[in-house]
């Protein structure tokens, strides 16, 4: 499970440990370098580097097994060069809100919008914290605050903001292009963006999905760059079918 860039391992169980426990799968979450509890560094200066470490974590945890991978936003980016780099060990790969178009000028973003607005809510939260929840929610519900501020929040607050700066300004995007596979990824795979999502967007997503001839896409009204809180019902239910599609394809 691969987190985005800014907060840490928290964003992604809060979203799937609801699906997965009771499953019988093994989740493994990790800190990126320069979030969470993983130090950053100044030799980690590019998503080369960044994606080489998460490939050595694999290769000692995961020696000789096959794997899911799951990413989300800028873990989204990691997660394909896992399948690039990867590929004959991944059964199955699922992005949310996956960051597509490294070059934020370059990508095609709806213009950014909220559906749902609590005035009262957002009165009641500090400055800097309603600051960071309005630049990404489009359900503004007091629930979606809790979640955000206990998965989200809690790791922004935490990241080592001169690495993640470094990182950015160095080399965010990959030396490669990683949506230029091989071969297609023949294995299941779920693709979820949020139609208002004005960090990544969702219209880029449509030139990665020949990639993955047993690719779902849905693109979810009601949600933005935090689609997996503001749409959980669907969420869950879309990462339950996936899991289903995998589980068919290993017993075949």
């Amino acid at each position: 499970m691969i987190h985005g860039f800014g907060p840490d391992h928290r964003l992604m169980k809060g979203c799937m440990e609801p699906v997965f426990t009771g499953s019988g799968w093994r989740r493994i979450y990790l800190d990126l370098p320069g979030m969470g509890e993983t130090r950053g560094g100044s030799g980690i200066d590019c998503s080369d580097k960044v994606l080489e470490i998460v490939l050595g974590f694999v290769d000692r945890v995961l020696s000789g097994q096959r794997f899911l991978v799951v990413g989300e936003s800028y873990g989204g980016y990691l997660a394909r060069g896992l399948v690039f780099k990867r590929h004959e060990s991944v059964d199955g790969l699922m992005l949310i809100c996956p960051l597509i178009v490294p070059n934020q000028e370059n990508r095609n973003l709806p213009r950014a919008r909220v559906l749902v607005e609590d005035e009262r809510l957002m009165s009641e939260i500090s400055p800097s914290e309603a600051g960071e929840f309005a630049s990404m929610a489009v359900i503004q519900t007091r629930q979606n605050w809790y979640r955000f501020r206990d998965e989200v929040l809690v790791g922004l607050k935490v990241a080592d903001a001169a690495h993640l700066e470094r990182l950015r300004r160095k080399g965010y995007a990959f030396s490669f292009d990683v949506d230029s596979l091989r071969e297609p990824f023949e294995k299941p795979v779920l693709i979820l963006a949020g139609r208002q999502d004005a960090s990544v967007g969702y219209r880029d997503a449509w030139g990665i999905i020949e990639n993955y001839p047993r690719g779902t896409l849905a693109i979810l009204d009601s949600a933005g760059h935090n689609l997996q809180i503001e749409q959980a019902q669907i969420f869950s239910v879309l990462v339950s079918e996936w899991l289903d599609r995998v589980q068919r394809e290993k017993r075949i």
